[in-house]
């Protein structure tokens, strides 16, 4: 989650994150409505705070708003994950792609040390996973585990010096957790080497192999997606 850069968090920028670890975590649903009141009562906030925290989540893609309705958790489906997915493909391998033609030593240390740390997590990640496997519902994913997945993807993309096109794939990216968020997390986790496909495409972009970076990215993306559509119906629960 964005903050601003060398001051202490701010009231809104706690709230914004603790917001969005309840949607990709399935406490807020897929189109639920985020009314200022329960959402008052909820993070001990005034509106003022929320009205803030609500436009930048809508700038993040994680919420909408439509006048009379107000704001709603984003709607997921498999039209719309079919047409995040190419949209993700088509911007983030271009940028993983300039990251890596223009990155410096100083990115590929970071991406080293973001790969690091959430390789260090993925075992805990896992065990939490498996445990929410019986319940009924989507189960929280260890929010250590998703904030360093995110730092980690974020890394690589950092080393695209066209921040515009960063701005896009870091949008689409926070899109695309509700929809891992929302599914059966144990069967998307279990079906595949997740740690070995982000080792893989830690190697080739430090390595500078630009293009197997991509076409990893591409498999990373695609796989993700398949999965979670065979992981269960799409609708909210």
């Amino acid at each position: 989650m964005a903050r601003r850069t060398g001051t202490a968090p701010t009231r809104s920028d706690r709230v914004l994150g603790e917001l969005r670890a309840d949607i990709l975590n399935g406490r807020l649903a897929p189109g639920a409505r985020l009314g200022f009141a329960g959402l008052g009562e909820r993070y001990g906030v005034s509106t003022g705070v929320l009205r803030e925290v609500l436009t930048r989540l809508v700038e993040q893609g994680l919420a909408s708003t439509e006048a009379q309705l107000g704001f709603r958790v984003i709607e997921v489906s498999v039209d719309e994950l079919a047409q995040l997915t190419a949209a993700r493909v088509a911007i983030e391998t271009m940028v993983l792609r300039d990251a890596v033609t223009h990155g410096d030593l100083g990115w590929e240390t970071d991406v080293v040390a973001k790969h690091h740390a959430l390789a260090r997590g993925t075992a805990a990640a896992d065990a939490a996973v498996a445990t929410a496997a019986g319940d009924s519902g989507p189960g929280d994913i260890a929010e250590d585990w998703l904030a360093a997945h995110e730092a980690f993807h974020l890394a690589l993309l950092a080393g695209c010096p066209n921040h515009y096109l960063v701005g896009y794939a870091t949008r689409l990216r926070a899109i695309a957790e509700v929809y891992r968020c929302w599914s059966r997390p144990a069967q998307l986790r279990t079906q595949r080497d997740i740690a070995g496909e982000h080792r893989a495409i830690m190697d080739a972009a430090v390595g500078r192999d630009a293009d197997r970076a991509v076409t990893l990215i591409e498999e990373h993306i695609r796989r993700t997606s398949e999965l979670l559509i065979a992981s269960q119906d799409l609708s909210p629960r």
